[in-house]
């Protein structure tokens, strides 16, 4: 799963994409690469704290709906087999996005933001991506705000509830993502990681989003910026797919797809 990103201040590649013509060059290029999915997202989920200060600001749906919808359809009019995903917590979102072209809902709030989203999933009968972010303010609060007796089982429960959820609301298709860098701190992105393969006990496929994060920065031992932490994002991302990942999410689509390779290779050997 590719990552474009229309904003101006998302954490790692903030006003890269803004131009449709250049988001839309970004997606062939993903897709030339080897991604399945290009996702994409016009509001930044960058969280507040100590690494990136006040944290993103949010935007209407007017404005989100605006950032998209034009990448959406110039990607649609040169690639109809690509599958998109529109990131967003907003069903208004959600519906001009699955009505311009998009195929599945990339949600980080679980649906917690918006009490529509799980209907607008049914009623376009489209998988939907259940991301772990503690509820539906926890782009507000910071990562130092949360604290976890058991960081794996207490998601794991929580991501389990919204699963239900979704399943009540007729949802047919339904994706996990643990939510690596949200509302957590390092040592719990860690766990994460080192458990993954606790959360294939959900019984449905799991997306990790690992790519360029805080925690890659500040394991590899040098802390780089967002867009040299490459090799970290790699290896965590290789370790995560060993460990139940079924898709990953990231900025860096041709390195990623042949280290996955390498070890899809060795397994099979």
């Amino acid at each position: 799963m590719g990552i474009l990103n229309v904003t101006p201040d998302s954490f790692s590649d903030g006003g890269d994409f803004i131009s449709p013509d250049r988001a839309v060059e970004q997606a062939l290029t993903m897709a030339r690469d080897g991604a399945a999915i290009i996702d994409i997202g016009g509001e930044s989920t960058r969280p507040p704290g100590t690494t990136y200060g006040e944290g993103a600001q949010p935007v209407s749906a007017e404005e989100e709906i605006a950032r998209v919808i034009p990448v959406i359809e110039a990607i649609r009019n040169v690639n109809s087999e690509i599958l998109l995903s529109i990131d967003t917590q907003k069903a208004m979102v959600a519906e001009a996005a699955l009505s311009a072209g998009a195929d599945i809902i990339n949600d980080v709030s679980a649906g917690t933001n918006d009490p529509n989203m799980f209907d607008i999933a049914a009623k376009h009968q489209v998988p939907i991506v259940l991301m772990h972010g503690h509820g539906h303010n926890f782009l507000k609060a910071k990562i130092e705000d949360y604290v976890y007796a058991d960081v794996v089982a207490e998601i794991r429960d929580y991501l389990a509830r919204r699963i239900e959820a979704a399943k009540k609301a007729g949802i047919k298709t339904i994706l996990a993502d643990v939510g690596i860098g949200f509302a957590k701190g390092y040592r719990d992105n860690l766990k994460l990681l080192k458990y993954h393969e606790v959360f294939t006990s959900l019984a449905v496929p799991l997306v990790l989003g690992v790519s360029r994060k805080s925690t890659i920065g500040k394991a590899m031992g040098t802390n780089p910026p967002p867009k040299n932490r490459l090799i970290g994002s790699i290896a965590a991302a290789c370790f995560g797919a060993e460990h139940g990942a079924s898709i990953i999410r990231t900025h860096d689509v041709k390195e990623t797809r042949e280290a996955l390779a390498v070890i899809t290779a060795i397994a099979a050997s």
